[in-house]
């Protein structure tokens, strides 16, 4: 009798915690972690680019072949794969934020460690080692936000957050156009790693997710951050979910549970074919436009960053649009277009760098919109029991599409030449759409109500 009187007890307080953060419309008091995780966000993008820019005068300076680039380009992915992982066991067992402050730790670190690398094999073992660090970030923060984000407007709250991701690989393009013929490769991972230890303080003033914090039963600390949430506005929402259900200790088999397996499968497919695409593009530009169009170095680097420019404003867009259109029919849509446009540039051979930096940067933006949007609708279908370690999972299959992406382009371009890399992105394209058409729709509802 007393085992199941606790248990009561433990529900009920439970569900009347999670009835009062869902009634909790977003306010000043969220101002402050999406700002902080935002930084985070940042610098990971800029971390994640810097090689591809540094990329060009490593070809020259170390003489590396198109097999040797796909590889120093996997490295970080596959690091970031093992990442994920590690900070996403790390984020169930010790909470989201203590797991971000030691993946930014890690890759502030290491980043700044590569500036110092004097050979391709030391350059990567210690882009294997901060991608650790990447991988481990992202995904964490974006079940943060998403734990503390209402019911109503959090795709475009969700997204407008987001939008630093591809903020920052616009910004690191731009700078790092400009620092590298100017100061060297160098430079561009010590800014990366500096600033990521600068800001490492502001993690320790975020409070954790309350929804972690109630899935633990540590329901007095959840309270002092509901409350704190609570004192932010006057204003509540109606709240019309079954809350009402016991704490379910979580365990990493239930991924592919009867009712989370399709979810599963569908969203590592959706992970793997809009980064093969999008990172495939973004690391091997610079590179392209320089050796298979002889384009000036500085000239490259200008002309890659037009593609984090599009991606910007398409995902601009994207965040406007996405509580009414729906995260699957965006997805479907969006990876429809991207293959008509890569479909285009193999049909007319990829004849020159204009009509790569033209189809191929559009081409890039719309997929870009997917992996934002991947970013909002994974922690979505999973409940918080799991939604760190179900966000990790399927974030390895970005870092494994991107470790294989650019080694792929690399034997392509050596065998087939440039117009065949663009038909195999074509290809993944129309694949990615078929997958998307198996999407849970997520739009307006709560994250108890679409993950019980």
């Amino acid at each position: 009798m007393n085992e199941n009187a606790n248990l009561n007890s433990s529900t009920n307080r439970a569900s009347e915690l999670l009835t009062r953060l869902a009634s909790i419309p977003f306010s000043r008091w969220h101002i402050k972690p999406r700002v902080i995780i935002g930084t985070a966000t940042f610098f990971d993008g800029f971390d994640s680019l810097s090689l591809a820019y540094a990329m060009p005068v490593l070809i020259g300076l170390w003489h590396l072949s198109a097999g040797q680039i796909g590889m120093l380009i996997a490295a970080g992915y596959l690091g970031q794969a093992v990442g994920a992982l590690i900070f996403g066991v790390i984020a169930e067992r010790f909470g989201r934020v203590n797991s971000v402050k030691g993946s930014i730790f890690l890759m502030s670190v290491i980043g700044i460690a590569c500036m110092f690398a004097g050979n391709y094999n030391i350059l990567f073992t210690l882009r294997f080692l901060q991608g650790v660090g990447l991988g481990g970030e992202v995904p964490v923060a974006a079940t943060y936000i998403n734990e503390l984000s209402a019911a109503h407007g959090r795709g475009k709250f969700f997204m407008l957050y987001e939008m630093i991701f591809p903020i920052s690989l616009m910004l690191t393009a731009q700078i790092a156009a400009f620092i590298v013929p100017h100061y060297g490769w160098k430079w561009i991972f010590l800014i990366g790693g500096a600033a990521g230890l600068i800001i490492l303080p502001l993690f320790f003033t975020l409070k954790e997710s309350p929804r972690w914090l109630i899935s633990k039963g540590r329901y007095d600390e959840a309270e002092r951050v509901i409350k704190e949430m609570e004192a932010s506005t006057d204003v509540r929402v109606p709240v019309s979910m079954d809350v009402n259900k016991p704490v379910v200790k979580a365990k990493w088999t239930e991924l592919f549970s009867p009712f989370y397996r399709w979810r599963t499968l569908v969203v590592w497919g959706l992970w793997f074919s809009a980064y093969f695409i999008s990172n495939g593009l973004n690391n091997w530009l610079p590179s392209l436009y320089k050796t298979v169009y002889k384009l000036p170095l500085s000239e490259s680097l200008h002309a890659a960053s037009l593609t984090n420019i599009v991606q910007v404003v398409i995902v601009l867009t994207c965040a406007l649009l996405i509580d009414k259109i729906g995260r699957r029919r965006w997805a479907t849509v969006a990876f429809l277009v991207a293959g008509c446009l890569l479909a285009t540039l193999f049909l007319n051979g990829a004849g020159s760098a204009k009509s790569v930096m033209y189809l191929g940067s559009l081409s890039y933006g719309v997929i870009g919109s997917i992996t934002v949007l991947l970013y909002l609708y994974t922690p979505e279908i999973y409940p918080t029991r799991m939604r760190a370690l179900g966000t990790a999972f399927a974030t390895t299959w970005l870092r494994l599409a991107s470790a294989i992406g650019p080694m792929i382009i690399g034997i392509v371009l050596d065998a087939k030449g440039i117009s065949y890399v663009f038909l195999g992105f074509a290809v993944i394209c129309i694949i990615g759409s078929i997958i998307a058409t198996r999407m849970v729709e997520t739009t307006g509802k709560s994250l108890e109500e679409i993950a019980p």
